[in-house]
């Protein structure tokens, strides 16, 4: 606590006035962690005084707020073409991120718990700097880092804002975001340890070496390439639920859970650790393509959970409970260069119809590989009931499009060139012919905007809708229960693999 503090009043945070013309105070507390390395190993405890933003007012205490979060479909882009290329990646995290930002608005807090100024016991805080807890810090820092950044020679990204680009000549710099810590990677390690200096410089910061652990995720180096694995993540998970012994299962969801409705069972006296649970299971989707489906499924029913919601829910841990170890594998060998990418970007996109029996909505599904590698995926529920399975295939195609030209726009930004149309591969006769055949759209018009978006794309060769087989539709996976096979053939397909494999 005293380190905080002191680092607060040598960054002149604050300074004590009276609070006479003092409008709105906001509170303060202190919040202790325990920072822990991937095995679980206590690294350091920590102490953080934090605003209690909750007692500001929108419009008289802050205007507008911003949420400093790099994309997961960005890291996992950029590490796929890392990979490829055999970049090193290192890992900064910036000591105090929050407290570079200068406050455009006038904020008291008052004194720190524990370090009231004994001289000026009824004097209050007024903010120069932001800290962590207030709704426009995060906003704050991103303006700092995002001025220095854009002086040292970065354009920020226009697909990302957490995603900065220098690029000198044949050099490139990639520096992603998330709040704090900060990947740095580059095609130059020279340029790379000169910018670390320069950052160091500009911010106190801690040079973590190369990327390890990053938000949960463990990078694990393999022969093939680099597994991203939140091995320990679901450790703590089934410890916290009791469920580390029970008995493991194949799938996460039994075929037969199709037919869940919102009645189904009775409701829980508390749902706490229902929707505790379902919360960070969706966080663990950030490796974990296969639990995508049953955890959409689930969240469905966070509003009113009942008993049969939460066996589905225990199965999905007893799932993970024999998977523990398995991740995301992306390959080295992946066809994939800097500045040409041929026949690479591509996605699989399906739909089920009417899955749902509560309001008879559709889940839309979607697949996107840059070469070999698995970059993003989706598991959706439409918003509006589709009339025809092909409505609903193609409802899905129209969004897997819009994925694909967002990663074309994120590509070209990285310096990397497509070759090649984009491809969709669509197990639908009736929604692969759509796309391209305009005689079907008299029948189509309650889907006009969706037909116009991705017909443009297809006429003008930007985008391929292509047919596929049901047994090589990868997207199934995404969106209805399984039978044991068919659920593992296309997992091992889509690209998870074990910690175990080297």
């Amino acid at each position: 606590m005293s380190d905080e503090y002191n680092v607060l009043v040598r960054n002149r945070t604050w300074e004590l006035v009276s609070p006479t013309n003092v409008n709105n105070l906001v509170g303060c507390k202190w919040i202790f962690r325990i920072k822990r390395n991937p095995d679980g190993s206590v690294n350091r405890f920590k102490a953080r005084l934090v605003a209690k933003g909750f007692h500001q007012r929108p419009g008289v205490d802050y205007l507008e707020t911003f949420s400093l979060v790099i994309k997961p479909t960005t890291i996992r882009l950029v590490l796929s073409i890392v990979v490829t290329n055999g970049w090193s990646l290192r890992q900064l995290d910036i000591n105090n991120a929050f407290l570079q930002g200068t406050l455009a608005e006038t904020v008291y807090m008052a004194q720190p718990p524990g370090f009231i100024d004994s001289n000026n016991p009824t004097h209050v805080c007024k903010l120069h700097k932001a800290i962590y807890g207030l709704k426009q810090a995060p906003r704050a820092w991103y303006q700092e880092l995002r001025q220095f950044l854009v002086d040292s020679g970065f354009r920020n990204s226009h697909s990302d804002t957490s995603l900065f680009i220098l690029q000198l000549d044949t050099k490139l710099l990639y520096l992603l975001v998330y709040v704090d810590d900060i990947i740095l990677t580059g095609n130059n390690a020279d340029l790379v340890s000169q910018f670390v200096a320069c950052l160091a410089k500009r911010f106190s910061l801690k040079d973590l070496g190369n990327l390890s652990y990053f938000l949960g995720v463990e990078v694990i180096p393999q022969r093939q390439g680099i597994l991203l694995s939140q091995c320990r993540y679901i450790q703590e998970l089934l410890d916290k639920t009791h469920m580390e012994m029970s008995k493991p299962v194949l799938t996460p969801l039994p075929t037969h859970s199709s037919s869940l409705t919102l009645s189904s069972g009775s409701l829980l006296s508390d749902p706490t650790k229902y929707r505790t649970v379902v919360s960070s299971l969706q966080y663990l989707s950030l490796t974990r393509p296969d639990i995508s489906f049953p955890v959409n499924r689930m969240s469905q029913f966070m509003h009113a959970p009942t008993d049969e919601h939460w066996n589905c829910v225990k199965r999905i841990l007893r799932y993970l409970c024999g998977t523990p170890h398995d991740g995301l594998l992306l390959k080295r060998n992946s066809p994939l260069s800097l500045h040409a990418v041929s026949d690479s970007l591509h996605a699989f996109s399906d739909a089920d119809w009417v899955g749902n029996k509560d309001d008879y909505s559709s889940t839309s599904a979607s697949l996107v590989y840059l070469g070999n590698n698995l970059i993003s995926w989706s598991s959706k529920k439409q918003k509006t009931v589709a009339r025809s399975s092909t409505e609903a295939e193609y409802r899905s195609v129209a969004a897997t499009a819009a994925e694909l030209c967002w990663i074309r726009s994120l590509l070209s930004e990285l310096c990397v060139t497509l070759l090649h149309t984009l491809v969709i591969y669509c197990d639908n006769i009736g929604a692969t012919q759509l796309s391209s055949n305009p005689v079907f759209h008299s029948r189509m018009k309650h889907v006009t905007i969706d037909y116009h978006f991705l017909c443009d794309q297809v006429q003008t060769g930007v985008l391929r809708v292509a047919h596929v087989s049901l047994a090589d539709q990868l997207a199934d996976l995404l969106t209805k229960p399984l039978p044991r096979s068919q659920f593992q053939n296309l997992r091992d397909k889509i690209g998870l693999s074990s910690r175990g494999l080297s």
